[in-house]
């Protein structure tokens, strides 16, 4: 009777740790993308012309998936972010987050039947926090376009906190962009000027 309840406390257990393990780093990405894939598909005659539709496919398939603070803190630069209050913070994370959303819409909004390719994690993705995930967009008609994918393990969730586009960090531009604006003015300022470019490309 004791071993029984031994070999069931170990199925228990063996249950909770498969139920709750991390999904690997690639399948997530592929599970995303297909998502995403299915939805504009489904709305591929509407896209340029209706952003919500676009927005609803960002907000609810692709940014659960995205370290927005992280991101934010790093386009933003340590200093910076170190010297902002946290009203300040927030407010950066809230207006870069839409700002994010603006830049994929684009993007998404341009889909036209391309499909995504993801390969194996370079010496695996077990013991560690950060992976990079290499990528290939297949177009009709075109080259491939090879996207790259940082991620970051929050908790038990694997979560993109950069993308490069044929070596083009797009955190890295907006680091960029944003140093720029911080040596000629303030965090304010930026923050100001954010708020402007939203608002006119909601």
């Amino acid at each position: 009777m004791k071993k029984c309840r031994y070999f069931i406390f170990l199925f228990f257990c063996f249950f909770l740790i498969n139920a709750y393990a991390t999904t690997p780093p690639v399948t997530m990405l592929e599970t995303v993308s297909n998502q995403a894939i299915s939805e504009l598909k489904s709305h591929q005659m509407t896209l340029k012309t209706n952003k919500e539709v676009v927005y609803r496919i960002i907000n609810g398939i692709l940014l659960p998936h995205i370290a927005l603070e992280d991101m934010a803190r790093v386009a933003l630069g340590r200093n910076a972010w170190a010297s902002a209050t946290a009203q300040q913070r927030q407010q950066f994370v809230k207006e870069f987050t839409t700002l994010m959303v603006r830049t994929y819409s684009s993007a998404l909004a341009a889909y036209t039947d391309e499909t995504v390719k993801f390969f194996p994690v370079r010496g695996g993705y077990e013991n560690k926090t950060r992976v990079e995930v290499e990528s290939k967009i297949i177009r009709e008609g075109g080259p491939p376009v090879s996207v790259q994918y940082r991620l970051i393990l929050k908790g038990m969730q694997w979560k993109v906190y950069d993308i490069s586009v044929e070596g083009i960090s797009i955190l890295e531009s907006f680091r960029a962009q944003f140093s720029d604006e911080l040596s000629q003015g303030s965090l304010t300022s930026l923050l100001s000027k954010l708020q402007e470019h939203n608002r006119e490309t909601a």
